[in-house]
């Protein structure tokens, strides 16, 4: 989908293991669906003027490709890499590249889990890290790229 002229876009991305969302170790990652989150974000980005291309992969290149392509309509990037915080370069060098705002997004604290979960390569190219805030931070999200549009 590309946005419409004039209807600024913003790419919402989630990495793998994500479309399990609702069903997957709802104890850390609550019980609301991939679907919903997404629903929930095209709502309030339409409140902003914004339009919401969503991905979600299990494959990583599926996903750089994306964040590549966002360069020609987009005005924001929202991404829970998951666990390609943790190992991918090549999202984080996209990401980059892509030369947009980006905002990460992380439904459980990834500072209180597992030591190898403490850093993420998207952070260092991300303005705003929301971590632990559950589906909210991807509402946070979208206000924060609202509120900083000139």
């Amino acid at each position: 989908m590309t946005a419409r002229p004039g209807k600024p876009c913003l790419l919402l991305v989630n990495g793998p293991n994500l479309n399990m969302l609702g069903t997957r170790q709802p104890e850390i990652y609550g019980s609301t669906t991939l679907a919903q989150i997404e629903q929930r974000v095209a709502e309030v980005a339409a409140g902003f003027g914004f339009e919401v291309r969503p991905v979600q992969s299990n494959h990583e290149g599926v996903l750089v490709d994306a964040i590549q392509a966002a360069r020609q309509d987009c005005t924001g990037i929202i991404i829970n890499p998951a666990a390609y915080s943790h190992t991918s370069v090549a999202i984080r060098d996209a990401l980059s590249a892509a030369d947009l705002p980006v905002v990460e997004v992380h439904l459980s604290n990834i500072h209180t889990r597992e030591t190898f979960r403490h850093h993420s390569y998207v952070s260092a190219v991300a303005e705003v890290v929301i971590a632990g805030a559950g589906p909210a931070g991807y509402e946070y999200a979208v206000r924060y790229l609202a509120e900083r549009r000139p």
